[in-house]
């Protein structure tokens, strides 16, 4: 650790020596601090902000009680001795001055002793300490607005009264005691996970919702933190620790799970976790709390931010819906549940429609992540579908058919049917298709309808008749209605018919202008040779 060196100076004949301290605590500022003790009879001040260095340098360099009397090391000690009497203001900015020799604070235990004072004064001070320290800017009387503003309880960690009944002692919400959050957000990630380490609360032996909470809060200030301010305290170097600070969170909020921590409030979790990391292992975890949730969610919870190219990330939602779609597979029958989640995720598909980069695949993966019998009706499905198709001008006639598939025709509604039908962005054997179980729906729906061989005068007649004798309208509009399917469906065989019978001329028409340039000139000097037919 000591190094001496001697250096001849061949102009003098003089010899100087230089001594090099490898590892010095505080570097050269700590070195001078025990340098004007020493120079000044043994005296000098000491105060919350310079303890914790004159403290290690005496440690370092070994100044006992055996080399001097009233040494620094025991003046030190003596300091370190009346936390007690302390501030929460003067114990937060010890703590703060550990942190550029933190390895040999924590070395010779002074460190874990700040904490435990630091935490001493939280359990003691149920309210907002009055002392705050000298230029600190920590522990002011009166909460701030801000404060409270930051708290998680806005944003869906709030519960009702009877849910802490189900909670352990150790997971029950405190309130009034968040008033520490924001004084602790300028300590450094390393300096927490030491502070969880010591309350043994780090990793998976986070069992504290109000620890919880304050990494959550802790983690929102880092990634709000501006990236020079970040790289001059030295955040780089401490990613690895937010991410571990991030695991002990999500396991805090696994273990309390629903009781705590609302659907939108497990949202709010996954964008803080995810903008510091988060492993595999949490990451499973925590969305499978969220898909359990997943009939509570709304829009705007879905809308999360993608990372792999798209606006949003698709991933996720498709992730959450398997993760419910399994809690509710041994329903007999379709639940309230599937069918709230079923409305929600052709809201959500109409949301991301637009997104260009919004592969084919990706869209019909959404569409058909849900079993048929989440949805009674497919009218969401259908103009989530058109909106894709408008913003998509570019896709081949195959991958618009492959499209349509997420569609149930049968369980579209009438309206929809008739505007797929009339839809030149539907490919017209999907509208046929449409327009035929259509038709045999209201058949099914009706027993007494005629066959097909009758006419539709006749059908109408027969209606009318039968309508007369009920004394009822309703049987009209059914047969207006299927008139105006079959007219539909006529167009669109007469469309087909059409495009087929244009290809054909065209096709001729092509062979025919190939055969007059090949005849040559021979052709051009025949009086009597017919020339080609005109386009127009």
């Amino acid at each position: 650790m000591v190094k001496q060196e001697k250096i001849m100076k061949k102009a003098g004949r003089k010899e100087a020596v230089s001594i090099k301290l490898a590892g010095f605590p505080g570097g050269a500022d700590g070195f001078e601090l025990v340098a004007r003790f020493c120079y000044n009879n043994g005296r000098v001040l000491l105060c919350p902000s310079n303890l914790p260095l004159l403290h290690c340098a005496a440690v370092f360099l070994e100044m006992t009680e055996e080399e001097c009397a009233c040494n620094l090391l025991a003046q030190a000690e003596a300091f370190v001795n009346g936390l007690c009497y302390w501030t929460w203001g003067d114990v937060l900015t010890a703590v703060r001055s550990c942190e550029p020799f933190a390895a040999a604070a924590d070395a010779n235990g002074l460190l874990e002793r700040l904490i435990s004072a630091l935490f001493s004064k939280i359990t003691a001070t149920p309210e907002t300490p009055t002392t705050a320290a000298a230029g600190g800017g920590v522990g002011t009387p009166n909460r701030s607005s801000s404060s409270c503003s930051s708290s998680p309880d806005t944003v869906g960690f709030g519960r009702s009264s009877s849910s802490a009944t189900k909670t352990p002692e150790s997971m029950r919400p405190c309130a009034g005691r968040e008033w520490w959050f924001d004084d602790m957000t300028s300590l450094s990630p390393p300096t927490i996970e030491k502070v969880m380490r010591v309350l043994g609360c780090y990793g998976v032996e986070n069992k504290n919702l109000i620890l919880t909470r304050f990494l959550l809060h802790y983690l929102r200030a880092a990634t709000r933190r501006p990236p020079a301010l970040a790289l001059c305290e030295g955040e780089r170097e401490g990613a690895g620790a937010l991410a571990g600070l991030a695991d002990t969170a999500v396991h805090g909020v696994a273990l309390v799970g629903g009781t705590a921590f609302s659907c939108r409030g497990l949202f709010w979790v996954l964008r803080i976790v995810s903008a510091v990391g988060l492993s595999r292992e949490c990451r499973h975890k925590l969305e499978r709390l969220m898909g359990l949730m997943l009939d509570q969610a709304t829009l705007d919870d879905l809308l999360v931010s993608g990372d792999d190219g798209g606006v949003y990330d698709v991933n996720l939602v498709m992730r959450l819906v398997r993760v419910f779609v399994a809690s509710e597979e041994e329903a007999d029958a379709p639940s309230q549940r599937m069918r709230k989640v079923g409305r929600l995720l052709d809201k959500y598909l109409g949301e991301i429609s637009p997104d260009h980069g919004l592969k084919v695949s990706k869209f019909l993966a959404v569409a058909e992540s849900l079993p048929d019998s989440a949805r009674d009706c497919y009218d969401g499905v259908y103009r989530a579908l058109d909106i894709y198709l408008e913003s998509h001008p570019a896709l081949s006639l195959e991958e618009r058919t492959t499209l349509c598939r997420c569609l149930n025709y049968e369980k579209l509604t009438l309206e929809a049917c008739k505007d797929l039908a009339k839809n030149r962005r539907i490919p017209p054997g999907v509208a046929v298709q449409a327009l035929a179980s259509q038709q045999c729906k209201l058949h099914i729906s009706d027993p007494s309808t005629c066959s097909q061989s009758q006419t539709p005068r006749r059908r109408v007649a027969r209606r009318a008749t039968h309508s007369v004798d009920l004394g009822g309208g309703d049987d009209d509009e059914k047969e207006l209605m299927r008139l105006n399917l079959q007219r539909m469906q006529s167009r669109v065989v007469e469309l087909e018919r059409a495009c087929k019978e244009m290809k054909g001329q065209m096709s001729r028409m092509a062979k025919g202008k190939s055969f007059s340039f090949g005849a040559g000139a021979a052709s051009c000097h025949q009086p009597s040779g017919r020339g080609l037919p005109r386009l127009c």
